[in-house]
């Protein structure tokens, strides 16, 4: 009996730690990326409660002269922009904007981005080829500017056509890394093992390939979501974003651009700026603890 679970000890031991164990391992280390994780997912769920429950946009949208520039003060938390709105009220429906933008695009992005991957580097011939001279064309040409070009040409536009036509341009790279290991992961003996048996192509690449590069593409995702957040921001800073009319981080930020406001008026761009280098710093923090957990977890096998 003692012998029984003296081995049964060795067995729990000897075996591996899973894909969860790993990145939790990972994140004790690193106390930053924990401290990060939690910010980041408090600051995110908190941002999204007031928007939609506590923070009415027709109302932080409201001009009144009178409130122009208006310090920070018990009428306006975080004071007024130069048409007297509250600055309070649209970093948070901003933030909301910018964060589901960001969200809307890694998805869209990521899950064209995965299946064409998987598909090229699995079946390879005329597929591969084919999408592969489509992505060169795309990677060769700088996508911020076609981006800009397209959204020029476009009269009018919401944000969700904003997010189609940054999401036509923004699935290349996701793509380009995921054929690279599923055409080396196709080629291993378990894909082999299972042609033979007669496994269809297609549960392979989802039920048997996939799950073996879920660390590279989480990684992946990650780092495109503060990504995505920047290209967001740094588009309707430049005026080529969202519409006038849709708050957003890259609005507020927008207003650093007068060097009077910048000296004399920081309430009116400083904080949406604090933000946005908030969540940027959190989020690369946290994909630098995943990329790390995909390293032990690709050594361990």
């Amino acid at each position: 009996m003692v012998q029984q679970d003296n081995k049964e000890k060795q067995e729990v031991v000897s075996s591996p730690p899973t894909g969860m164990q790993v990145v939790w391992r990972e994140f004790k280390k690193d106390k930053v990326a924990m401290f990060s994780l939690v910010a980041l997912v408090i600051t995110i769920v908190s941002i999204f409660i007031a928007a939609y429950f506590f923070i009415d946009q027709e109302e932080a949208m409201k001009i009144s002269l009178r409130g122009k520039f208006a310090p920070p003060g018990a009428d306006y938390w975080l004071g007024a922009d130069v048409g007297g709105r509250d600055v309070f009220g649209q970093l948070i429906i901003g933030a909301k904007n910018s964060l589901l933008i960001a969200i809307v695009v890694t998805v869209i992005t990521g899950a064209f981005g995965i299946f064409v991957g998987l598909v090229c580097g699995y079946f390879g011939g005329w597929i591969d080829n084919l999408f592969m001279r489509i992505i060169d064309f795309f990677i060769t040409i700088p996508s911020t500017m076609l981006i800009i070009v397209v959204i020029t040409v476009i009269p009018k536009y919401n944000a969700w056509a904003f997010i189609a036509i940054v999401s036509v341009f923004l699935w290349t790279g996701t793509a380009r890394l995921v054929r690279s290991k599923s055409l080396s992961e196709s080629r291993r003996d378990y894909v082999n093992a299972s042609k033979t048996l007669g496994t269809n192509d297609f549960v392979i690449l989802l039920k048997e390939v996939m799950p073996n590069i879920s660390s590279i593409l989480i990684v992946e995702l990650t780092l495109n979501f503060a990504g995505n957040i920047g290209i967001e921001t740094g588009l309707t800073f430049l005026g080529y974003g969202l519409p006038p009319e849709t708050p957003s981080l890259g609005m507020l930020v927008s207003n650093s651009r007068s060097p009077l406001v910048i000296e004399n008026y920081w309430w009116a761009w400083l904080p949406a700026a604090l933000l946005i280098l908030f969540l940027m710093l959190c989020i690369n923090y946290v994909g630098q603890a995943l990329r790390r957990s995909a390293d032990a977890r690709q050594r361990l096998g």
